[in-house]
């Protein structure tokens, strides 16, 4: 005869009891499913397993071989958000003076999460993209400078929040988990002292190299959509807000104030000051606080690249294709050596995954449920 669950009786006092302790575990135990909330579905599991749990299950929070009210206080104790397990905290909610937007801050807010965050294991700051929807590809200002790959444009959403990097990936966060530097620029210049070398992105890096440093450090590249996304900050011009400019512009002329590009009006980048990486995060923010987003180095995203993919990309968090044409990923934002059109917000770029470039690095993404 099959055991018989025993379901819990609880007793109001019990329950007002530990929802209103204010503690929260060092580890937050009761988030079974590891989504940084001790919430419903946790509760429903530990209801769900009520009872002898002879093999270890993760319901049995103290470990005494049964699911029962010492694990539901405990649970219960915990209620609500948990922080994250793998960072640290610089700014539970946004600052004002950089996300300027009240939509976005309320938006970032309404997740529950901390604004902007330190990853313990590699020091990387990141901060919180939320979930929401946007039009991807060319924008209104921009159409008839833009390449025919940026259409259709066509709405996408992104369902879930997630963390991204404030800055490119440098050449001293590299190093500290690779052991090497493979970066051109390891030089000081009369524009950046040898005290900010180390700050420089990392370049000479190719998409199959940062698969290593991604696993090592329980990050991913993001995908191009969320990339686009986060690029945009709600605005739906060519650049994204910048001090003048608090809903974008498509005048490239004021780029200057967030990317490192070359000399409009040149040919090329051969020679002369533009024609390096600085240090990162010296140009304003846009609406998130991302730095960066246009020009340094341009940044390899997680998608293969393809001509066509927008005219049947689904609705919600595209994947990219399933193959690139002529097997090329896909790179965004434009480098040091590009002009500010190859800079805007939709523009495309492509390039070998096995292939290090020197005007070519990324920023890392990481997914909550992958706490």
């Amino acid at each position: 005869m099959p055991a018989t669950r025993i379901r819990p009786r609880l007793s109001a006092a019990l329950v007002l009891a530990v929802v209103s302790s204010t503690a929260h575990g060092a580890d937050c135990v009761g988030d079974l499913d590891q989504n940084g909330f001790v919430d419903a579905a946790d509760l429903a599991r530990v209801l769900g397993d009520w009872g002898p749990c002879p093999k270890s299950c993760a319901s049995d929070l103290n470990g005494n071989g049964f699911v029962d009210a010492p694990d539901l206080a405990a649970l219960l104790a915990q209620w609500g958000s948990c922080g994250l397990p793998w960072a640290t905290v610089l700014e539970q909610t946004p600052d004002p003076a950089v996300v300027i937007d009240p939509a976005l801050r309320g938006a970032i807010l309404k997740t529950g999460l901390p604004w902007r965050v330190r990853d313990n294991a590699t020091q990387i700051e990141m901060v919180l993209v939320p979930n929401g929807t946007f039009d991807m590809g060319a924008s209104p200002g921009s159409i008839h400078t833009s390449s025919f790959f940026e259409f259709p444009i066509h709405t996408v959403t992104i369902t879930e929040p997630f963390y991204l990097g404030r800055y490119e990936v440098t050449q001293a966060q590299w190093t500290a988990v690779m052991g090497t530097n493979p970066s051109e620029f390891q030089s000081p210049s009369e524009q950046v002292p040898a005290s900010q070398v180390a700050n420089r992105p990392v370049e000479q890096v190719s998409w199959d190299d940062i698969q290593a440093f991604l696993a090592t450090t329980d990050m991913r590249l993001p995908t191009e959509a969320e990339w686009e996304y986060a690029y945009r900050a709600g605005t739906t011009t060519a650049y994204h807000s910048m001090p003048g400019y608090p809903s974008g512009t498509d005048d490239y002329n004021q780029v200057v104030s967030i990317a490192w590009n070359f000399i409009v009006g040149s040919v090329n980048c051969t020679s002369g000051s533009a024609c390096q990486t600085r240090p990162v995060g010296l140009l304003a923010a846009n609406g998130f606080g991302l730095h960066d987003m246009s020009g340094n180095v341009s940044e390899w995203v997680n998608d293969w690249f393809s001509l066509d993919y927008y005219a049947q990309s689904p609705a919600f968090d595209p994947p990219g294709p399933p193959f690139g044409f002529g097997g090329n990923r896909t790179r965004r934002g434009g480098s040091w050596g590009f002009a500010p059109g190859l800079e805007r917000s939709s523009a495309r770029d492509f390039g070998t995954p096995s292939q290090p470039y020197n005007f070519v690095g990324f920023r890392v993404a990481k997914t909550l449920s992958a706490q």
